[in-house]
């Protein structure tokens, strides 16, 4: 690993998927070797939040992965060379930001176009309300190519998770409006000038309050969605009935348990691995908070 301080020294600070691809060594022992060494310094971009997932006990964890971290969001430098280290982190920080701003702008002129076009346009602005949550509404948005689940083709990044919320609007307007966003949704994948990847779902108030009980993970999902979502288009007195049914249902006082249980469980989990007592195949322990994977979250 003495390549990596000559790198540095070198290139000057790096991200961790910029460091991997000098130093071309495994994974494990690059994020390792840089969190332990004495004469390197890291620094993080942009932030940590919670994420759902099936196959972590309690279904807690932080997002982003320990991984995706690393080579995504983390700048890699010498110690003497802090001042470089900072700058880095803050046009990283920056770019971060666009991209988030970027996919929340195309989101808003997708859901208006595909509004505005329907018969009953008055109607469904009337009776619904369009929402976007996920890596976008917690500036965490990115474009590392990826292959969108149900074609493989690949897409630019961090999906646009749209919620839409309906509230007695008739079943063959709902229809309507969910075959043009299908037919938008594929659209944008396949034009290269996008590759963007549209997730959403379409559900009356009344499922909506129900998943509020929290008692299952589809459940706790779509909670933590909706409670995370920020308002597009549409009805702004529906928008208001959802989130403070948020509060009766005492959603965000849940999340923030299991965030913090996230949060520690996180930190146990880099302690353990960075541990050279505990072995390196040991990992397996951690193995789902620490591989990248697609930090993709359904949508119920």
């Amino acid at each position: 690993m003495d390549k990596v301080i000559e790198i540095l020294k070198e290139k000057g600070p790096l991200t961790g998927k910029e460091l991997l691809e000098e130093c071309k060594s495994d994974i494990l022992s690059l994020w390792r070797y840089c969190n332990l060494s004495e004469d390197i310094a890291i620094n993080i971009a942009g932030r940590r939040y919670l994420r759902f997932d099936r196959h972590v006990e309690g279904y807690a964890r932080l997002s982003p992965s320990i991984l995706r971290e690393f080579l995504t969001y983390t700048v890699v430098g010498l110690k003497d060379d802090l001042t470089r280290i900072e700058n880095t982190v803050n046009t990283l920080s920056k770019n971060i930001q666009e991209i988030s701003n970027e996919k929340l702008r195309l989101a808003r002129e997708v859901i208006y176009q595909i509004a505005c076009s329907q018969k009953k346009q008055n109607e469904i602005k009337k009776k619904s309300v369009f929402m976007i949550a996920g890596d976008v509404i917690y500036n965490m948005a990115h474009k590392e190519p990826r292959p969108e689940s149900s074609t493989g083709k690949m897409v630019k990044g961090s999906d646009l998770d749209i919620i839409i919320i309906t509230n007695d609007l008739h079943k063959n307007i709902v229809r309507e409006l969910d075959d043009s966003i299908y037919n938008y949704k594929y659209s944008l994948l396949r034009n290269p000038a996008y590759m963007e990847e549209i997730d959403y779902i379409i559900k009356d108030l009344k499922k909506a309050e129900e998943q509020l009980d929290f008692s299952s993970f589809e459940f706790m999902v779509a909670s933590k969605i909706l409670f995370e979502c920020r308002f597009i288009y549409g009805s702004q007195v529906l928008f208001k009935s959802i989130k403070k049914l948020l509060q009766n249902y005492k959603i965000e006082e849940k999340l923030n348990q299991m965030e913090e249980e996230a949060v520690a469980e996180r930190e146990q989990a880099k302690a353990y691995i960075l541990d050279d007592s505990n072995g390196i195949h040991d990992i397996r322990k951690y193995i789902n908070l620490f591989y990248t994977k697609e930090e993709t979250e359904e949508i119920f």
